[in-house]
């Protein structure tokens, strides 16, 4: 039998769209690495570059994504955002399957892939509370994590094999593709109406004149982005958790991706994340079911088991304890961030909680280049080990700075609206004044 949750058909759709997504993303890593590598004759320079195009516009670019995402509808923006994906991406296959690789059109393409990225993950928080009733975002985001998690432990190794067997460029080819049905799928959501239209009815806004509009959308755009981030700024449990994850990112990303390998081996480190993806996977199962009364709280709480293995490895542990360590990570992370995405939904309005959450993302994200590049320098001081143990037992106490302001300690978790066992293919009915 079905959860009752997935009887919600718009809600099953976005679920499924999301799974395929995801499981394309999760190959994307793989198949651009060995694909640039072999078309380049194995110039890392060529990888490096392609990789930082990626990640500048999604950074440069999220904060109008999320002003994008709560000015239009957000199922036009994902479709939309989600086709420019699969052409991009499709292009970039072409590129290496007939031969043509460059790295200058190579590297356009993956901007204007991570581009897109920034309009499409403030468009997909603020999509979730239009689909499901209140009282369901926590396991329906324990879901969308479910689907992530299996993503990530089954995209890498077919993308190793579509590499090894049918070469790179179809591995670019499959990811690009995965797009398409979930544009698909996108598509079928119910149609909403923007929440800046929610705000303000149709029939109280002036038509603009066609000479003052493009002057009009500047002031609009400026206005907003300030709404959003005074929002953030003000709302303190936001603001404190923020900075907690920024922390996170700083302390604990750069030395897990740049040390981990190095203090674990080649097979260990396989060993790790495949038990990390286990502890995710468990997660998400827990985080289903359960509903604590203070969910950020629990969330933070949760934190704490994210620097286990970083610490374990710094501190030399066995193989039996360092497993046991990148398992309870997994489960920390996937806990904490169901918790965070499902706070945001429940407490936020609805017309600003893209902007809200692109804000807090760029603030988190600007963190991890910072750590991976203090690395080299801290390491060659200290030596890695120390570097590991200080950063994971650092990162542990201020995860729970945040627990020290009532706002974060006292946010309840909303609860679950008495309703009754939907039947297949209800769909839940959105109090938006647009329907």
């Amino acid at each position: 039998m079905l959860p009752p949750l997935l009887h919600h058909s718009a809600f099953r759709r976005f679920l499924l769209g999301r799974a395929v997504s995801l499981l394309g993303s999760a190959m994307a890593p793989v198949a651009l690495a060995f694909a640039v590598l072999d078309a380049s004759a194995g110039r890392a320079a060529d990888l490096g570059a392609v990789l930082a195009v990626r990640t500048v516009p999604l950074l440069g670019l999220m904060l109008l994504g999320g002003a994008v995402a709560d000015r239009l509808p957000r199922r036009s923006v994902l479709v939309a955002t989600h086709l420019g994906a699969g052409l991009s991406q499709g292009a970039a296959a072409v590129l290496l399957l007939t031969g043509h690789y460059a790295l200058g059109p190579f590297a356009a393409l993956e901007f204007c892939n991570g581009a897109l990225t920034a309009f499409t993950s403030p468009a997909l928080r603020g999509v979730l509370p239009e689909l499901v009733p209140p009282g369901q975002l926590r396991p329906a985001n324990a879901l969308l994590g479910l689907a992530a998690d299996a993503g990530k432990l089954l995209g890498p190794p077919l993308a190793g094999l579509l590499v090894a067997g049918a070469g790179p460029g179809w591995a670019v080819a499959l990811d690009a593709a995965s797009y398409l049905p979930a544009a698909y799928l996108l598509a079928r959501l119910p149609a909403t109406c923007s929440p800046a239209d929610a705000r303000t009815p149709a029939d109280a806004r002036p038509a603009a004149r066609p000479d003052a509009l493009r002057r009009e959308l500047r002031r609009e755009l400026r206005r907003e982005l300030r709404e959003g981030w005074t929002v953030l700024r003000r709302t303190r449990w936001i603001w404190w958790t923020t900075w907690s994850c920024c922390a996170t990112n700083l302390l604990l990303v750069g030395p897990w991706q740049v040390l981990g390998p190095a203090l674990a081996g080649p097979a260990p480190w396989g060993a790790l994340l495949a038990a990390r993806g286990a502890g995710l996977l468990l997660a998400g199962t827990a985080a289903y079911r359960l509903a604590p009364r203070r969910l950020l709280a629990t969330g933070q709480l949760a934190g704490l088991l994210l620097p286990l293995p970083l610490l374990a490895l710094g501190r030399h542990a066995p193989a039996p304890l360092l497993l046991a360590a990148a398992a309870a990570s997994g489960l920390g992370l996937a806990l904490s961030a169901t918790a965070w995405d499902t706070s945001l939904q429940e407490h936020l309005p609805n017309g600003v909680l893209s902007r809200v959450s692109a804000d807090a993302d760029v603030l988190a994200y600007l963190a991890i280049p910072l750590g991976q590049l203090a690395c080299g320098p801290l390491t060659a001081r200290f030596g890695a080990p120390a570097v590991a143990t200080a950063a994971a037992t650092a990162q542990a106490a201020l995860v729970l700075l945040p627990l020290l302001s009532p706002a974060v300690r006292r946010l309840p978790h909303a609860a679950a609206r008495p309703e009754p066992e939907p039947g297949r293919g209800q769909e839940y009915q959105s109090s938006s004044p647009c329907r």
